[in-house]
């Protein structure tokens, strides 16, 4: 398989696949007899595997230890799956933490959705809300504190946020 069927079955560009080679992220590709690369079926397995690796948050250079690891063979096991289940732990606590920001933006939205339209314009014309911090806590509190009013206020819009 060319270089230009990996692209296209993984959409992946050419230019990163090349890239993952030099790298070592990839094994170097066998040269056909006009000296272009020729990849086997596996290597698409392999770079949907990085690329879950990629999606979830693993730096590069954790994906080069895996890959080298990987390379060694068998013997390296234990520490392949040592790494993998410290990424996974790393990646549950990731979803945890957006999980708790999806919360409060639903809160936020449900507030904005059973609030008066009057109530939701005052309360951007104020722009202090109840969750925002205060203004002596921020680093244009004293600013703030000096002239009563928050630093580059912006107009009020008349649609609400």
């Amino acid at each position: 398989m060319k270089i230009g069927d990996v692209a296209g079955l993984t959409g992946l560009s050419v230019h990163t696949i090349r890239y993952y080679e030099r790298i070592g992220l990839i094994p170097f590709a066998l040269r056909d007899g006009s000296g272009q690369r020729a990849y086997d079926r596996s290597i698409l397995d392999w770079l949907a595997f990085l690329g879950r690796l990629k999606t979830t948050g693993m730096p590069i250079q954790g994906m080069l230890r895996y890959a080298r690891l990987r390379a060694e063979g068998a013997a390296t096991e234990a520490e392949r799956c040592a790494l993998l289940v410290e990424h996974r732990d790393a990646v549950r606590a990731h979803i945890a933490e957006m999980q708790a920001c999806l919360l409060a933006l639903d809160a936020k939205i449900e507030g904005y959705s059973t609030a008066p339209i009057s109530s939701q314009r005052h309360a951007h014309a104020n722009r202090h809300e109840p969750d925002e911090p205060e203004p002596s806590t921020t680093r244009a509190g004293s600013a703030w504190r000096r002239t009563g009013k928050p630093p580059r206020a912006r107009p009020a819009h008349a649609d609400g946020d």
